[in-house]
């Protein structure tokens, strides 16, 4: 049975954010259309959905780890702080938008608290990110399977 690791990040990221926002169990605050990213940022996500496709992103990174805390996602999700004529340097991501996140997931039953404050994919978690990747790897071979009925349609056209 295929799992997360088998599927390419992006395909299971978009995969998930979707099924979250389809399902509405996630509580998105009501800030989200306002908020900053990070202090390196300029604006805010152009994406309406960024909210969902950040939460996924954070149990896929959660998933292929055994136990995580705020401040590397901090750092996972930071980027290039431009300082004009002086070098960038790396800037961390805002750790109170990761936080929220991981308090929304948990509330949903996908992650859960560990002993030293870190967080860590629950059973449920589990299961259902296994089964949103499965149905990602069943989508890739159907097309690929179409695929190549039409390339076997064309050569059959062509003789």
């Amino acid at each position: 049975m295929p799992g997360v690791r088998d599927v390419s990040a992006d395909q299971f990221i978009s995969a998930y954010a979707s099924h979250l926002k389809r399902s509405g169990k996630l509580e998105v605050p009501v800030w989200v259309d306002l908020v900053k990213t990070g202090s390196f940022k300029e604006l805010a996500p152009y994406d309406p959905d960024w909210y969902y496709v950040r939460a996924a992103a954070v149990a896929r990174h959660i998933y292929l780890r055994k136990d995580v805390g705020i401040g590397a996602l901090t750092k996972l999700h930071g980027g290039r702080n431009r300082r004009g004529n002086r070098p960038s340097h790396h800037a961390d991501s805002s750790a109170s938008v990761q936080r929220k996140i991981c308090q929304s997931l948990e509330k949903i039953g996908v992650l859960e608290q560990t002993g030293n404050g870190g967080r860590r994919i629950s059973q449920d978690g589990v299961r259902d990110l296994d089964r949103i990747a499965t149905a990602v790897v069943e989508e890739l071979r159907a097309k690929e399977e179409e695929e190549d009925e039409e390339e076997s349609e064309e050569e059959e056209d062509e003789e």
